[in-house]
């Protein structure tokens, strides 16, 4: 991907309670996990510093799960179940959007990797770059 433009990216939860802003590249890297919780979702993550990452509406409107470690903040619109966006465990200092939830109309390409989320110690490490404010 050689498309680096920084855009503002709009995405939200299915009913429109839920809405935020990202700055991220036009041309995104995602990731597709199958841990057991991403993997039922077909939860496709695009990692961005917490720092570029904007609730606009629907604070009120979310509710928090968390299992495990319950250091992985999952956050669901309470109206729709949507989940668009959440803290993962291997990045805490982001915010893992559903690219599925951006507005494609600020995307110019979206290339997708697999990510093998069932072996999370192992592989949680490469992901930690992802959320860094360079």
């Amino acid at each position: 991907m050689t498309d680096q433009k920084i855009t503002t990216h709009h995405g939200g939860c299915h009913c429109g309670a839920v809405t935020w802003s990202i700055e991220a590249p036009s041309a995104i890297h995602t990731h597709t996990c199958n841990c057991s919780i991403c993997d039922i979702q077909h939860y496709q993550h695009l990692i961005v510093p917490k720092s570029r990452f904007t609730l606009l509406t629907g604070e009120e409107d979310l509710s928090l799960y968390t299992y495990g470690s319950g250091l992985a903040q999952h956050y669901f619109c309470k109206h729709c179940g949507v989940k668009s966006f959440y803290v993962p465990r291997s990045n805490p200092d982001g915010v893992s959007v559903h690219a599925r939830c951006i507005d494609p109309a600020t995307l110019s390409a979206i290339d997708d990797e697999p990510f093998d989320g069932r072996n999370w110690e192992k592989n949680a490490a490469s992901l930690a770059h992802l959320s860094r404010d360079d």
